[in-house]
C-alpha cells in the first residue's frame, strides 16, 4: 500500500504558475502515478500520468505544453508543474497510485485527499 498527501495548491492569477507535490509513504516506486482533477459540477478528469521509472508520461490535451509531471523515487515524491494557468484549470487536484500505467481513474487504487487550485481571471 501507499499513502499519498498533496500540497502546493492555492490561488494564482490567470497566466501564473503553481507546482503541486504528492508525497508518498510505502512502496512508491512500485506504482504508476497520476494527477486527476475535478471542478465543481464536473466529472473527474485525468491530467497526466507517469510510469514507474518516470520515463513514460502522457498528458491530457489541455495539459500538453503547459503542465509537466515528474517523479523522484528516491524521495517518494511526484510533482506537477503547471504553467500558463487559466481560470478553467480551477479544480481540486488529486494524486493517485496504481499498479497499472493507465489513463483511466478506475485503475488507480490509492488516492490523496486533494489540493485546491484556483485561478482568478
Amino acid at each position: 500500500q501507499v499513502q499519498l498527501v498533496e500540497s502546493g495548491g492555492g490561488l494564482v492569477q490567470d497566466g501564473g504558475s503553481l507546482r503541486l507535490s504528492c508525497s508518498a509513504s510505502g512502496r512508491f516506486s512500485s506504482y504508476a502515478m497520476a494527477w486527476f482533477r475535478q471542478a465543481p459540477g464536473k466529472e473527474r478528469e485525468t491530467v497526466a500520468i507517469i510510469n514507474w521509472s518516470g520515463d513514460g508520461t502522457f498528458y491530457a490535451d489541455f495539459a500538453k505544453g503547459r503542465f509537466t509531471i515528474s517523479r523522484d523515487n528516491d524521495k517518494s515524491l511526484m510533482n506537477l508543474q503547471m504553467n500558463s494557468l487559466k481560470p478553467e484549470d480551477t479544480a481540486v487536484y488529486y494524486c493517485a497510485a496504481g499498479s497499472t500505467y493507465s489513463y483511466g481513474a478506475s485503475r488507480y487504487d490509492f488516492w490523496g485527499q486533494g489540493t485546491q487550485v484556483t485561478v482568478s481571471s
